[in-house]
């Protein structure tokens, strides 16, 4: 059985903190001893959950942040090496979701989802494991893991929800491209991809925190109404929590694990999808092996 990795003392910074996987990420790392540096766009959200650590003893910074905005992540690094000196722990978690017809997506969809998902991850990555090397090179015994949140969407190609699958596929193979990189340079710092699938997160909901500059002037499509509706269904029935899954990533990063996949019965169409590429026949129908998914979507 793996050792479980002492994490008192470290430093974790956790995007989309305030709901969701990132609530539940700052609540384990507070149990497991972290310093907790929590970051999201919708400011009482954040001011709640800090309120509530801080009332269980946890030593924290928590900073109103678009991760969308390589100023704001940039700011967020600062304030973090101010205040504790050092990062360990990254999640670059933060995500919106956005549905329908692919061609009927407006530019606004596509740079709010993008974004968030895409370039939040990529201002993390960039903003903070410069400093994950730093501590590396000044402390033998220096610690670090990146957790880069994407989705089953990643690994498969769901229909109606396009915007969302490139953004999450982009996560995946950034990650994958980052493991390789800390590994060409032997660096001490693990890396992981979350892959969840239905899960009760709020994600659903994301639209409350849209900018105005991105939301659409043009009134929704009946596709994009239907993914809307059938995602917040699909989310909500959910049968893993978002604490289990906030488990189960603390485990992989016990374990230095890559992949996060905390639905294992999706795998079927995984291998699908990959059996496709190898025999190049066109895409299979991704929810084949699950078809109570389907109708939900």
């Amino acid at each position: 059985m793996p050792k479980t990795k002492d994490l008192a003392g470290k430093v974790a910074v956790i995007t989309g903190a305030a709901s969701g996987f990132g609530r539940e990420f700052a609540r384990l790392a507070a149990r497991r001893g972290c310093k907790l540096v929590l970051a999201d766009v919708q400011e009482d959200a954040l001011a709640a959950i800090a309120a509530e650590l801080t009332a269980q003893g946890a030593e924290l910074l928590a900073q109103p942040t678009n991760v969308s905005r390589a100023e704001q992540v940039e700011a967020l690094a600062e304030q973090t090496m101010q205040r504790f000196g050092a990062v360990h722990l990254l999640f670059n978690n933060a995500g919106v979701g956005a549905g329908g017809l692919v061609w009927e997506n407006t530019v606004q969809d596509w740079e709010w989802v993008l974004g968030v998902n895409l370039w939040g991850v990529v201002h993390g990555i960039r903003t903070f494991t410069p400093l994950m090397l730093q501590g590396m090179a000044a402390d033998p015994d220096y610690f670090g893991h990146i957790v880069n949140t994407s989705s089953i969407a990643g690994l498969l190609s769901p229909p109606g929800l396009g915007v969302y699958n490139v953004s999450k596929h982009a996560v995946v193979t950034l990650s994958e491209t980052l493991y390789h990189d800390l590994r060409l340079i032997a660096a001490r710092i693990g890396v992981s991809v979350l892959c969840p699938a239905f899960v009760p997160t709020g994600i659903a909901h994301s639209h409350r925190n849209r900018p105005p500059e991105l939301t659409s002037k043009t009134p929704p499509t009946p596709s994009q109404l239907m993914a809307q509706a059938q995602t917040k269904k699909a989310v909500e029935s959910g049968h893993l929590t978002a604490a289990q899954v906030a488990e189960q990533t603390f485990a992989a990063i016990d374990e230095d694990r890559f992949y996060i996949l905390t639905h294992p019965k999706i795998l079927s169409s995984v291998a699908t999808r990959l059996q496709d590429i190898l025999e190049q026949r066109p895409p299979s129908d991704p929810f084949a092996h699950k078809p109570d998914v389907k109708p939900k979507l």
